[in-house]
């Protein structure tokens, strides 16, 4: 009796678990190049801006690449643009091991960008457009997870490589071999994106039925597969799937939604302390090697606490895991900016900041994405999180550029940085508290219908 509910767990989980390394792809793409930089800085003779810049090219690569992909998967189908991402990224890692100058480098990491901005949006869509409402949001956090345990791995790949030989071997190789690595995780990526199926909400909307239909049905068996094909219909009865319906009518509040929300989940610091932590911890008075391992705490406990969100999202709901990680995350910042206000570093400073991690990733930082896969109408969805993924990496960007200027800034410095970053999450809270609803439980097609009827 068990047998079939088992296969059909199995079939779903492998299908997100390989949607998932995107996520990884995502998280690996992002932190290498802190590991990259110093060596490449020796080779290339680069200048501090130059430096800042390398940083910074595959975050304004992510920018176009949000912004094409949800039409492109609209158009031609969420598998077929995961293959586009998967290759992306092994053509990045390819030509970022090998460039003979600043501007091949530049050129390389700008095509990572494209690979991460597209998968951003396409990986928490198709896993949301896959998945049955009572799995969905453990699934959907799984993208999260990848990208957190790309970004803790890459810490060790980095420190394995550089130990592979002296300083002048990682200033002319160790840095190559760094970059160059992501080919392996991208073209297990390609090569097991062969065995998962397409999106069904896609192939039903493309008038495929019968193998939107044979997927759903070995997703959670024949009567859920009967129930999910009528409502896919019923709901494209009364669509256009025209941008434009975001705009005016029932859906424009699902779209303020996602452009707030995904706002907030950058202007509250999370990649000042991704990006800098190390920085961050050497500026209140720890050793370099204190301030590295206090580093590698930070990203510990940021891959911990997205089991947490994967394991409480579909109990808890939404609204609540929001409400709780938005209030920690306001009372963590708000002494970081203390502490730093009043010269108190080490435990109690490293304690605050994992207090605000750990908040993020059990709420803002995997529920983020998956309330944008979900909350968005099935004809416009690619369109719409692409709206969604360019504020991301549009507020990422501005969040990358101006934490150093305001943290060495003495007219702001530190404490007051932390004080505004703690501001926004107190907003945040408020903004979950008065506009996002729970979608806990509910199919996308319910979800849909919820605005439509409000």
């Amino acid at each position: 009796m068990n047998a079939p509910h088992i296969s059909n767990i199995r079939f779903v989980l492998f299908a997100t678990a390989v949607t998932a390394i995107g996520g990884f792809l995502f998280g690996y793409d992002t932190a290498v190049i802190n590991g990259a930089n110093s060596y490449l800085k020796a080779h290339m003779n680069l200048s501090p801006a130059q430096v800042g810049l390398a940083a910074a090219s595959a975050i304004l690569g992510c920018i176009p690449g949000a912004m094409c992909a949800g039409f492109l998967s609209d158009r031609f189908g969420r598998k077929k643009m995961l293959f586009v991402c998967a290759l992306l990224f092994a053509i990045s890692g390819v030509l970022s091991a090998i460039p003979n100058t600043f501007n091949q480098f530049l050129v390389a990491r700008i095509i990572s960008g494209l690979g991460i901005g597209a998968s951003s949006m396409i990986c928490p869509i198709y896993i949301a457009e896959i998945a049955p409402e009572k799995w969905r949001g453990r699934l959907g956090t799984l993208f999260q997870l990848g990208i957190v345990t790309g970004i803790f791995l890459t810490l060790f790949i980095n420190s394995l490589i550089q130990g592979m030989g002296d300083e002048a071997w990682n200033t002319a190789y160790g840095w190559r071999w760094m970059l160059g690595m992501e080919v392996v995780p991208a073209l297990a990526f390609v090569a097991l994106l062969f065995t998962v199926p397409e999106s069904p909400r896609w192939l039903a909307q493309k008038g495929r039925d019968e193998e939107a239909r044979e997927i759903l049905t070995k997703v959670d068996g024949a009567e859920h597969a009967a129930a999910e094909m009528s409502a896919i219909r019923e709901s494209m009865s009364h669509e256009e799937g025209r941008m434009s319906e975001l705009l005016v009518g029932p859906f424009r509040k699902p779209l303020i939604i996602a452009v707030i929300l995904m706002m907030c989940s950058q202007f509250c610091g999370i990649n000042a302390i991704m990006y800098y932590s190390t920085k961050i911890f050497a500026t209140a008075g720890g050793s370099t090697n204190a301030a590295f391992t206090s580093s590698v705490w930070v990203g510990l406990i940021n891959l911990f606490f997205t089991f947490v969100a994967i394991g409480f999202v579909d109990k808890a709901g939404r609204r609540p895991l929001l409400l709780i990680g938005t209030a920690v995350q306001t009372v963590a910042l708000g002494l970081v900016g203390w502490m730093f206000h009043t010269g108190v570093s080490g435990l109690p400073l490293l304690l605050c900041v994992i207090g605000f991690t750990a908040a993020y990733a059990m709420a803002m930082g995997p529920l983020a994405w998956l309330i944008c896969s979900e909350i968005f109408p099935n004809k416009v969805r690619g369109r719409a999180m692409s709206v969604a993924g360019v504020t991301i990496w549009v507020s990422c960007f501005i969040v990358a550029q101006t934490f150093p200027m305001m943290n060495d800034n003495p007219a702001i410095g530190p404490a007051l940085t932390f004080w505004i970053y703690g501001a926004v999450s107190l907003l945040s809270f408020l903004f979950v508290l008065a506009m996002i609803p729970e979608t806990k439980g509910r199919t996308l097609e319910q979800i849909e219908k919820m605005w439509i009827d409000q």
